[in-house]
């Protein structure tokens, strides 16, 4: 009863938070201090993604866009998660990938786009990769640091009652790192948005809430342009509560971790 509380309490505000917003733009678009063609008022921006809802294009373009969310952010997992935990658990591991993380993260997805066109071409390739390179290296980096951060009372803890390398892993380390791990997921979810707009607007051929933000650019749709940003917000907002929210009763707090990291 106390959780559905707190997670009703918890839609309260973040209901709370998005009329605010939506109030302070709405009194913005509607003072006069900018141009309606730039600054369109919600009912406009309400319209135009109704319309685009009905005949399907948002839906499709919105499908484009999730899939390659999805397939990048998989194959981000497939890769940081397992080499995470090697890098926390091996030196040798951490010693010979560290460096390349490192020197990799900071390049911005991004600038890959034009190299990637010039290997793989314009189309869903390029785009999934370069979102699988913005997922991969915040999900790598909390993975390791997660599982270096174990407390090693509990590790000692678990081999003096006869614990297995195999049940140290699952019992220990796995509930121990896991706010890192879950952490990591969700910034790499958010750079993957990031990444899967941007090469959209450049590498995407004609499918994608990318590639509509940027050809209404050009015919300075602006309605558009914001109707597509609200499905992206909506979209990562429900992912969000939905699925990270999920995750983190299903781990986190079952295993009692959110307790022990407040304490």
């Amino acid at each position: 009863m106390s959780e559905n509380a707190d997670r009703m309490r918890s839609y309260r505000r973040a209901a709370l938070t998005l009329i605010t917003v939506a109030a302070l733009y709405e009194i913005t678009a509607r003072s006069g201090y900018f141009p309606r063609v730039l600054l369109p008022t919600i009912p406009t921006i309400a319209r135009t993604l109704f319309d685009m809802l009905l005949d399907g294009s948002m839906i499709l373009h919105a499908l484009y866009t999730f899939y390659r969310v999805l397939f990048g952010f998989g194959l981000a997992i497939v890769v940081a998660l397992p080499l995470g935990i090697l890098m926390g658990r091996y030196r040798a591991v951490e010693g010979f990938f560290l460096p390349l993380a490192s020197a990799l993260m900071p390049i911005p997805s991004l600038a890959w786009v034009p190299v990637f066109i010039l290997w793989f071409g314009l189309g869903n390739t390029t785009t999934v990769l370069v979102v699988f390179y913005a997922a991969t290296f915040p999900m790598l980096l909390n993975t390791w640091s997660g599982v270096r951060s174990v407390n090693p009372i509990w590790l000692r803890s678990a081999g003096a009652m006869g614990a297995d390398e195999n049940a140290m892993f699952w019992k220990v380390i796995i509930p121990g790192a896991s706010p890192f791990i879950i952490t990591g997921m969700r910034q790499s979810f958010l750079r993957a948005w990031i990444a899967v707009v941007g090469a959209e607007m450049i590498a995407a051929s004609s499918w994608g809430l990318g590639w509509v933000i940027f050809d209404a650019k050009e015919f300075l749709n602006t309605d558009i342009m914001m109707a597509s940003l609200a499905v992206i917000g909506c979209i990562g907002f429900v992912f969000e509560r939905l699925v990270f929210g999920s995750l983190e009763r299903a781990t986190i707090q079952r295993w009692g971790m959110v307790r022990a990291a407040k304490s």
